[in-house]
């Protein structure tokens, strides 16, 4: 991420520290008021529909993310303290700067889609995106299902991979292209290292078959020096090397203590 690193000398001075704090903050805040607005008109004015951005309601641009998820105060304070807790961890491994980038590309690919589309949208992939930068990064963190089922993070998010795979292949066209484009931040932070992995398990297999491919049918790890027998000859034979020959020269158990010494 040299890129990165490179924006982050020129502008991290501009970066938003404890940025997860804030959103979680605010969404609470929304999630409190909108509890007593039983006709969701809070709700309303929040999210991101092109159409009314178009007639000046540009606050729609980002209150989009506040917007909390329809659920009971208990299970809301879960989610709160999870997306404060995921985003602090990647902020705390990435730094402020680069934090900052991940969340707000996301944004942006989420406002485009939207816009392409013309339909309404929310922060649940863009959500989801940075559950999954987590879950590469700390692969083996445990979270508790129900409170009481110990489950790491890595097979969660494969769950929520085959989510995103399955909106793709059978959601509609807002929806498979508001679940590619939110991710993009993911591929941009985590592309190279996948690209890499991938190319170097393909080396690794490639190689294991022109190994495999050049070894002799007839070849033999064991082959006894007196009397040439291998484990060929004999599956339950035992082979060993003699302590007392100058070099490696391996025996059966036949011939291990009754041969000559081989001294240079």
């Amino acid at each position: 991420m040299n890129w990165l690193d490179i924006l982050e000398r020129r502008l991290g001075r501009f970066a938003i520290k404890n940025l997860m704090t804030y959103i979680v903050g605010i969404t609470g805040i929304v999630f409190a008021l909108s509890y007593f607005d039983r006709e969701g008109l809070l709700i309303g004015k929040l999210i991101l529909i092109p159409e009314l951005v178009f007639r000046g309601e540009i606050w729609r641009l980002v209150t989009y993310i506040f917007i909390p998820p329809d659920t009971t105060i208990l299970w809301i304070l879960f989610v709160l303290y999870f997306y404060y807790m995921v985003g602090s961890a990647l902020e705390h491994e990435w730094g402020s700067f680069k934090f900052n980038i991940f969340y707000f590309t996301g944004m942006i690919g989420t406002t485009i889609a939207a816009f392409i589309t013309g339909y309404g949208a929310t922060s649940l992939y863009l959500n989801l995106s940075l559950f999954l930068a987590f879950a590469r990064i700390f692969p083996d963190y445990e979270l508790f299902i129900f409170f009481v089922i110990p489950v790491k993070v890595k097979y969660l998010a494969m769950l929520n991979w085959a989510f995103i795979a399955y909106t793709v292949v059978i959601g509609n066209m807002s929806m498979r292209l508001t679940a590619i484009v939110s991710i993009i931040n993911y591929f941009l932070f985590f592309g190279r290292d996948i690209f890499n992995y991938t190319k170097n398990n393909r080396q690794v297999y490639t190689n294991r078959r022109r190994f495999r491919s050049e070894i002799p049918r007839d070849f033999t790890f064991h082959r006894c020096t007196v009397c040439g027998k291998t484990e060929k000859d004999d599956p339950n034979m035992d082979f060993r090397y003699c302590p007392e020959c100058e070099g490696d020269y391996e025996y059966c158990m036949d011939h291990v203590r009754n041969h000559e010494h081989v001294k240079k």
